[in-house]
């Protein structure tokens, strides 16, 4: 166990401190509990979620069709026509914001939906800054509501079992879905608030042109055969089926999207850019850090943490859960939630059982606590980085103080509700 918990202790510093670098360093460390005999070999395959890994590959896919098709950019326009004035564009953009990120990639969602705010602001030769930060705090915001918004929810459903209408009703009761468009709503209260004086007119521009719809219906199938997978019966699918349905769809349709692509335009190269836009360092990334993971809790490492925090609450477990998620606000606030999560739903799993409980409860309260706390900090999650890389070529420049007067008060809210309400329904 102590070589066990060294190594982990290398890795995660090294993850934090030297971020370009994560995928090959989960990958060293995996490395290494095999060869310190911590994880046995035989293991190995088992220990990657392959499940999760062709999830996020496919739906990756299937994503880069749809914004290539600018559909996103057709629905943007559409909602900017209705809107009476600047504040109701920056809060209905950051709401389409925010329901796209709940299927789409948070900075596949940031890409696409920043440009309109950007061109807004120019015709009204304003400041893009308030509008950019909202759509990209949105965009996190949302990414724990359905199975497919974030890398986060996949980890979750692959740990816990879970499938695409579980997050809508769990076992009988009201599922993160939501609890998130809860913190939703009361976050764009917030926006309302701060944006206020944001009165200007809005006239609306040409509407862009969409040509393809299939990429479109591509995404649409992804959502309603996962649907369907949570529906069929288990026992009707072959073993390997029945473990790995929700990343053979997801991969299904993106073949399917390529393969329709090459036969319109009797060409490789669109498809070519889409599979070197997968972003392969999260799935190595993911990989490495499955199988150390596993070592870790075959060397007894997970029991270890999670016996740690019952004894700090006293064996209470609303202490517990406040833990959970505070703590996972303020550590997501500042390093990547992606291996966080990965490491403390093992966790999160292993003090329910110390305890005697559902772990739903903490399993919730994690996803709730990591992936809104991202948006405490400029730095905290990706679609904020690539938010603010937008405003970076604008030449607007902004500082972290700037960021944090609307992320703050906007994060606290969208937590606060989702920490009170998934108590309230799974304490």
């Amino acid at each position: 166990m102590v070589i066990a918990l060294v190594l982990f202790a290398l890795t995660y510093a090294g993850l934090l401190f030297f971020p370009r670098f994560r995928a090959y360093i989960a990958l060293a460390s995996a490395v290494c509990f095999v060869v310190f005999g911590i994880l046995p070999t035989s293991k190995i395959v088992d220990a990657i979620d392959w499940n999760v890994i062709m999830m996020i590959m496919g739906t990756m896919g299937v994503v880069s069709l749809f914004i290539n098709s600018r559909m996103p950019s057709l629905l943007a326009d559409l909602i900017i026509d209705k809107m009476p004035n600047v504040k109701w564009a920056v809060v209905s953009l950051a709401l389409f914001a925010g329901v796209v990120s709940a299927f789409v990639d948070n900075v596949a969602t940031v890409l696409m939906v920043a440009p309109v705010a950007v061109t807004i602001s120019r015709k009204l030769k304003t400041s893009p800054v308030n509008s950019i930060i909202a759509i990209a705090i949105s965009s996190n915001l949302q990414g724990a509501a359905t199975l497919v918004g974030d890398t986060t929810s996949i980890l979750l459903g692959g740990h816990a079992g879970m499938n695409f209408l579980d997050f809508f009703v769990y076992r009988g009761r009201p599922g993160l879905f939501w609890v998130v468009q809860a913190g939703a709503l009361v976050s764009m209260v917030v926006l309302l608030v701060l944006f206020r004086k944001e009165k200007a007119r809005i006239d609306a521009d040409e509407r862009t042109e969409v040509t393809d719809y299939v990429p479109s219906f591509l995404l649409l199938g992804t959502i309603l055969l996962l649907i369907l997978a949570s529906l069929a019966p288990k026992e009707w699918m072959p073993p390997f089926a029945e473990k790995h349905i929700n990343g053979l769809i997801c991969v299904a349709l993106m073949l399917i999207g390529f393969a329709y692509n090459i036969g319109k335009t009797k060409s490789l190269r669109i498809v070519a850019e889409i599979v070197k836009e997968i972003d392969y360092f999260t799935l190595l990334l993911l990989a490495g850090l499955f199988v150390v993971i596993a070592g870790i809790t075959e060397a007894g490492v997970v029991d270890a943490i999670s016996s740690l925090f019952v004894r700090a609450s006293g064996n209470n477990v609303f202490v517990i859960y406040t833990l959970i998620v505070w703590v996972s606000v303020l550590l997501s606030a500042f390093i990547d939630n992606i291996p966080y999560v990965a490491t403390m739903l093992p966790v999160a799993g292993s003090i329910a059982s110390q305890l005697g409980i559902d772990p739903t409860l903490i399993y919730f309260g994690l996803l709730v606590g990591a992936t809104l706390g991202g948006n405490l900090t400029p730095i905290g999650a990706s679609a904020n980085i690539a938010g603010l890389g937008i405003l970076r070529k604008e030449g607007h420049e902004v500082k972290a103080g700037y960021f944090m007067k609307i992320s703050v008060p906007f994060t606290l809210a969208a937590v606060t509700c989702g920490y009170g309400l998934v108590w309230l329904i799974w304490a």
